[in-house]
């Protein structure tokens, strides 16, 4: 059987560790999982105990210190080199060295496989190093016990890439039980509309959460006075008698959001958020990237690691296996509504009223409706074909759905998507 360095990664071997710790496994079943004999397991078990903020299961030859080739050294620098210089360069938003990832930028682009507190060791010896600075230490908790009982959800406006002259639109949801990111993705601005493509991502993937946990933005909620200049504002309508488009797809959807009150409130989704910034970051400033689709595809790899490979510092398990473990248990994920059309739920809504020819206006097009009543209030849902570059209008009249119509993308004057 090959190394255990060979089958599986530091951060696997930690979790199987913790779990046996916690004892939420047995030795037996420990020891299958990590491919390991008795005498070897506790072997691993012993020097985690011992040590475990430098635990490593590379393979060490026995009988005399390791060596690193002049090869590897050499690229470990040339790393380290490339951190100071995103350090010193003030149009990046980095002041620290970031070792972890240093260790995988060696592990993925080189093959190299060279534990952390090696590269400290390289860094302290090289000068590039920087004491962290003192921090409030803090209980970090899990608040849910399942999957699915709420899911964290936010987007962060950054300058990803210095070689970029706009800042993007990071938007994230994440489980808020198993840490795990359901959606992540990048846009050159914020709308509604990719609110509710994340809402969608999550809903037809892995269901309909209990609650959603956001901000305030008016996007997500309506507050009176602050969003008097809102479409739907009147003057007697007061917070929350209103439901702006996203929370009300939400609803549709049968799930309902709950506000958090401050930023400092949203720890949970702000701390993957700066680990995804931080790399991406790092990442774009050293491969020099200036589009969109590039960062697109970095992000896509990260979110791959963050969730398969990573063990998270407040539930002591990579993300991916904390969330497939706790749907063995009880999920409160409910199934998508599959008797509604999924474009009268993940749609945004406006009513209007037919005149006596049965027809009526929106955004400067006007639509005849056969089948419509006349003199009658209309709801009309309304979705992106973008792969066609269309919109679909669906009209109801009464809980009676009359038809439906494709427009142009660009006849809409006034909405966006």
């Amino acid at each position: 059987m090959s190394h255990i360095s060979v089958r599986l990664s530091d951060a696997q071997v930690i979790t199987i560790l913790r779990q046996y710790e916690e004892k939420k496994i047995s030795a037996r079943d420990a020891q299958a999982k990590l491919g390991l004999k008795p005498s070897r397991f506790f072997d691993h078990v012993m020097r985690f105990k011992k040590d475990r903020s430098s635990f490593t299961i590379a393979r060490i030859d026995r009988g005399r210190t390791s060596r690193i080739s002049t090869e590897v050294e050499a690229r470990i620098t040339d790393e380290l080199e490339k951190e100071k210089a995103l350090i010193d360069n003030p149009s990046i938003s980095i002041r620290s060295y970031n070792y972890s990832a240093v260790h995988d930028t060696l592990k993925e682009k080189h093959e190299i496989e060279v534990s952390v507190p090696t590269i400290i060791d390289r860094a302290k010896k090289l000068g590039f190093y920087i004491p962290r600075s003192e921090r409030h230490l803090h209980e970090r908790i899990v608040s849910t016990d399942f999957v699915g009982e709420l899911v964290q959800h936010d987007s962060s406006h950054h300058l990803f890439s210095p070689f970029m002259d706009e800042k993007l639109y990071l938007i994230t949801s994440l489980d808020d039980h198993s840490r795990l990111l359901l959606f992540a993705d990048l846009f050159e601005e914020e709308s509604t509309w990719h609110h509710i493509e994340a809402l969608s991502h999550v809903c037809t993937i892995y269901g309909v959460p209990l609650k959603y946990y956001v901000d305030q933005h008016s996007i997500f909620r309506y507050v009176k006075d602050r969003d008097g200049k809102r479409p739907h504002h009147e003057y007697t309508t007061f917070t929350d008698e209103v439901d702006p488009q996203w929370k009300a797809a939400l609803k549709r959807c049968g799930s309902d959001a709950i506000y958090a009150l401050s930023p400092q409130a949203k720890g949970k989704i702000e701390r993957p958020y700066r680990w995804l910034q931080d790399r991406l970051v790092r990442t774009a400033a050293k491969e020099k990237l200036t589009t969109i689709d590039e960062l697109k595809e970095i992000l896509r790899n990260l979110v791959a690691m963050y969730n398969t490979r990573w063990v998270h510092s407040t539930t002591k398990e990579i993300p991916i296996v904390r969330f497939e473990n706790a749907l063995n248990g009880c999920s409160l994920f409910k199934p998508f509504p599959k008797d509604i059309h999924t474009n009268d739920l993940l749609c945004l809504t406006f009513t209007r009223t037919t005149d006596g020819y049965r027809s009526l206006s929106f955004d400067g097009i006007l639509f005849r409706l056969p089948n419509a009543q006349s003199y009658m209030e209309t709801e009309i849902h309304i979705a992106p074909e973008k792969t066609h570059d269309l919109a679909l209008f669906r009209f109801w009249q009464k809980g009676r759905f009359v038809e439906e119509h494709r427009v142009t993308l660009s006849q809409l004057k006034k909405l966006r998507f």
